[in-house]
């Protein structure tokens, strides 16, 4: 019967001089907690980790204040599965959730959420499992994908980065295993933008399958047609984010005269939100792709009932590919069997990417059997964690 005997919290920063079509990331940071249980192994706590996902700035108040107290103030009783071998995360979920008023999630949905990943990691460590292994033996998910597709995602705007520059980038991710890959427009003009493209297209020996581009929010309405009319012939992978994530009426638009596939969702953090979109957003399930992400939307919990709510309106959760970047998305993909994982070689540390023997190869990833997320193969990451407690 495992209890929670202290919740460690702090921020790690994951600045860059680099930035999309809205943000710069400069100042970018990221919480990370340390769920500490009273069940020793070899000598020391089992300990469950988690931080939250690039794009979205550390909670440290919301936690310290709100979703931590609420925790440490349960009684044990109220936090375990019906067979007391586990923290139960949708109990969690309810006590981290009380008293808040639905509607408005902002930042709260983030701090929800990287509590939620480092109660996964625990319970998946107190098995003995890799998390997706856990996850398909808890909840009957049936058999998990013994590998992810994984895309490579970059192509930021930095000072001084000109297409030669994007060029070798592109190169890189290539000879890393990387198949496909993404870049970010809306920073320039269209017309630079495209040279831009057709810049990372010659790399790609001009297949636009192989190539997803991400506007980050940044278009209006007439805009997204416009770049949209540009990109059409192109063939790409996918067209990101033309538009505010809110903005449902101007994707359903898009999704009339742009014919290829769209992605969005990564900034839409709850269910009803999520639900929004698909009911009001246009989104095609024969090819668009769905990105929410599960650690700043309310966590796994919450991205359970998205699923569920997906499958409902004929959604194949192979159309989902989340934001994030990191090992527990990774898990969640095999364990969901999800159309595939967001990957930022090199970029968000220590934070973002996987296992530092990770291996890919056709932009496929194997998952390894290491208990939890396996962020104990990920030296620098864990090096930040042990500071913690």
């Amino acid at each position: 019967m495992p209890r929670i005997v202290a919740i460690h919290e702090g921020v790690v920063p994951i600045s860059s001089s680099m930035s999309n079509a809205f943000i710069d990331f400069s100042a970018m940071d990221c919480s990370i907690v340390a769920v500490e249980s009273d069940v020793i192994r070899d000598g020391k706590p089992v300990v469950g980790y988690g931080f939250n996902s690039n794009g979205r700035y550390s909670a440290g108040e919301i936690l310290r204040r709100r979703v931590i107290p609420r925790l440490m103030h349960a009684a044990t009783e109220e936090l375990l599965t019906t067979d007391g071998a586990f923290i139960d995360p949708a109990k969690a979920w309810i006590l981290m959730t009380r008293n808040e008023k639905p509607g408005g999630h902002g930042e709260r949905s983030v701090a929800v959420g990287v509590v939620d990943m480092a109660l996964f990691d625990l319970n998946a460590k107190l098995a003995g499992l890799p998390l997706y292994r856990w996850l398909v033996q808890h909840y009957g998910l049936g058999e998990p994908d013994s590998e992810v597709f994984v895309y490579a995602a970059g192509g930021y705007y930095a000072p001084g980065k000109d297409l030669p520059q994007l060029q070798d980038e592109m190169r890189g991710f290539l000879a890393q295993g990387y198949d496909v890959v993404k870049m970010k427009i809306g920073g320039a003009p269209l017309a630079d933008d495209i040279k831009r493209v057709e810049a990372v297209l010659e790399v790609l020996g001009g297949d636009g399958a192989r190539l997803a581009v991400d506007a980050n929010g940044r278009f209006d309405l007439a805009t997204a047609l416009e770049y949209g009319r540009a990109l059409e012939p192109y063939g790409l992978f996918w067209y990101e984010e033309p538009g505010d994530p809110l903005d449902y009426a101007l994707h359903a638009t898009l999704s009339e005269q742009y014919s290829g596939p769209l992605a969005t969702g990564e900034n839409l953090f709850s269910l009803p939100d999520a639900r929004n979109l698909i009911r009001y957003g246009g989104m095609r399930p024969d090819r668009d792709y769905l990105q929410f992400d599960p650690v700043l939307g309310y966590g796994l919990v919450e991205y359970f009932r998205i699923q569920e709510m997906l499958r409902a309106h004929g959604w194949s959760s192979r159309r989902c590919i989340p934001h994030g970047g990191h090992q527990f998305s990774l898990h969640i993909a095999a364990a969901l069997r999800l159309g595939g994982n967001e990957s930022y070689p090199g970029e968000f540390q220590p934070t973002g990417g996987f296992a530092d023997d990770a291996v890919i190869e056709h932009s496929r990833l194997r998952l390894t059997e290491s208990p939890g997320i396996g962020f104990e193969d990920k030296a620098e990451l864990y090096r930040v964690f042990r500071d913690l407690h």
